[in-house]
């Protein structure tokens, strides 16, 4: 038994590793505790094939603590010769009824959010992609200062040509 074992632990892994073949990149942030207003949120980015397409999701993690039915984000795409592009953005998390939206057992919730379709990195050099949340409490100008219930935030890229 114990030749098989190795072999068969591969060939899984390979088998689990291949089915996810859009991934282009997919990588997360643990929030400790709360996310602060000020805290930004960057991925620097591989160098990533310039003659593709690709979409950009952001992951968000959250669990019960988060008291809203949904997220505000301000996120940034930082080209290296300089070009930034900022978008805020709005993300439903809940359903009327209270019901958590997205994927996962139990207490943590995941959602695999929309952010830009096909987006193409043609300028050589790193790119930046940054996010910080902009959330505000209903009828108030001043931003909620740490956001408690969102446990991690990713950034995923797929290619767009699969």
């Amino acid at each position: 038994m114990h030749r098989l074992f190795f072999p068969v632990v591969f060939i899984l892994g390979m088998l689990l590793g291949s089915c996810d073949s859009d991934r282009v990149y997919d990588e997360y942030e643990s929030i400790p505790n709360s996310w602060n207003k000020d805290s930004v949120i960057t991925f620097n980015l591989p160098q990533i094939d310039s003659l593709q397409s690709y979409n950009l999701f952001w992951n968000i993690r959250n669990n019960s603590e988060f008291g809203y039915s949904n997220i505000f984000l301000i996120a940034q795409i930082q080209f290296p010769e300089g070009k930034v592009i900022t978008d805020t953005l709005e993300y439903q998390m809940a359903r009327p009824d209270g019901q958590w939206l997205g994927t996962g057992f139990g207490d943590v919730k995941e959602n695999k959010l929309w952010y830009k379709e096909q987006v193409r990195f043609d300028e050589p050099g790193e790119y930046k992609i940054s996010v910080q949340h902009a959330m505000r409490k209903s009828g108030s100008e001043k931003g909620i200062e740490n956001l408690e219930g969102i446990t991690q935030v990713g950034l995923r890229i797929e290619d767009t040509q699969n």
